[in-house]
């Protein structure tokens, strides 16, 4: 299974990011413990919205949407 997510800063509930995966509890994990230098200065992180795919390129396309600004507005109004 492949995951698209969106994570929420606990310090910095402002700061947001979309991300994909295929073991989601692993990637929340190396997000908590500062293993990705995007989101390492804004730790802890929740996950807030999370989707499946069984179809790798359908997971990174939508991930990929959610970063266009497009995305952000719809994430915005749907899924936070």
């Amino acid at each position: 299974m492949h995951y698209v997510y969106l994570l929420r800063s606990l310090a910095y509930p402002e700061q947001t990011y979309a991300g994909y995966t295929s073991d989601l509890k692993a990637r929340l994990f190396k997000h908590n413990e500062g293993g990705c230098p995007h989101t390492s200065k804004y730790k802890p992180w929740e996950c807030k919205w999370y989707c499946g795919f069984q179809d790798k390129y359908k997971a990174l396309k939508f991930e990929e949407y959610l970063k266009s600004h497009l995305g952000k507005a719809f994430a915005s109004k749907h899924l936070w």
